[in-house]
């Protein structure tokens, strides 16, 4: 007898879902292989009800099917298997969809800045920047002299989303002790951040007291390289994007646009760039302007 074969076992006649199916009968009532199965099995997503210990022969529930296909629904949507065991492992419901839900907004997350990247490298790999460019409006504004309290780092472009998001956290976090926050959040930056260039980046919140934070920067010493300064008013020269834009590296068309706009017009830059953080990032989409991509001008 091999593996495959059909077994009526002690389990016949009982609840349908108990009935014991060997590998072969199971796989074609789940409308899988075999060998999908013995890899469910492997990497623990959907073990055997029983295995015979002389044969080593596999035995599943009918009770079994369901678990099967959605394993095999999930894979087909390629999320990782760490992922799967949790979605599986919630059960049925709420929990489990909203599981999934999560993933699924990550990738569409993905494929949206993807999708950027990919119009980006046409661009410059058909010699049709400036079309490229025109995609972004430019604009100027005349920004206020504010306080500022600051936190840089040396750090690479992969390593940069995670920075930017827990420095800014934890200084308007800091903003409590000064006042409150009196402007849009900004990174600066004072050399160019890549995966071979580590900057610095400066993450920088306005507030409104500058007396307290200057104290709050003394308590603070040199932890995570802290410093309160005033910026001057400045002529800003920017073009608003996307999430979906934000993304290394094809936030850098947006950069390289207002570079453009700016030579066109005989402009120059006075400070570093950056970047101005104005929306609510976790509630933002993919296609929802979240960031001023900004250059300090004369």
């Amino acid at each position: 007898m091999t593996e495959d074969a059909v077994v009526d076992g002690p389990d016949k006649g009982l609840d349908k879902d108990l009935e014991l199916l060997t590998i072969g009968a199971f796989a074609a009532r789940a409308r899988l292989s075999a060998k999908a199965l013995r890899l469910y099995d492997r990497l623990g997503l959907l073990a055997p009800a029983h295995v015979d210990e002389a044969t080593g022969y596999r035995y599943y529930r009918a009770g079994q099917v369901e678990r099967a296909r959605l394993v095999a629904m999930l894979r087909q949507l390629d999320m990782p298997l760490a992922r799967i065991a949790e979605v599986v492992g919630a059960g049925d419901g709420p929990a489990a969809a909203g599981l999934l839900g999560a993933y699924w907004a990550d990738v569409e997350a993905r494929v949206a800045g993807q999708r950027t990247l990919a119009e980006y490298l046409r661009g410059r790999l058909s010699g049709r920047s400036s079309e490229m460019y025109g995609k972004f409006t430019v604009e100027t504004v005349q920004t206020p002299a504010q306080v500022v309290i600051s936190e840089k780092r040396h750090t690479l472009a992969d390593e940069l989303p995670a920075w930017i998001g827990a420095a800014l956290g934890r200084l308007e976090e800091a903003a409590r002790e000064c006042g409150g926050v009196a402007g849009v959040p900004y990174v600066a930056y004072h050399a160019e951040v890549s995966m071979e260039s580590d900057g610095p980046a400066e993450a920088c919140v306005p507030v409104a007291d500058e007396a307290a934070a200057r104290a709050w920067a003394k308590r603070r010493g040199r932890a995570w390289e802290t410093a309160v300064r005033v910026e001057p008013a400045r002529r800003l020269a920017y073009t608003r994007i996307t999430k979906a834009q934000v993304a290394h590296p094809q936030i850098l068309a947006a950069f390289e646009a207002v570079e453009e706009w700016m030579a066109a017009r005989g402009l120059t830059a006075t400070g570093p760039c950056r970047e101005l953080y104005f929306a609510d990032w976790e509630a933002s989409g993919p296609g929802d302007p979240v960031c001023d991509v900004a250059f300090p001008v004369s």
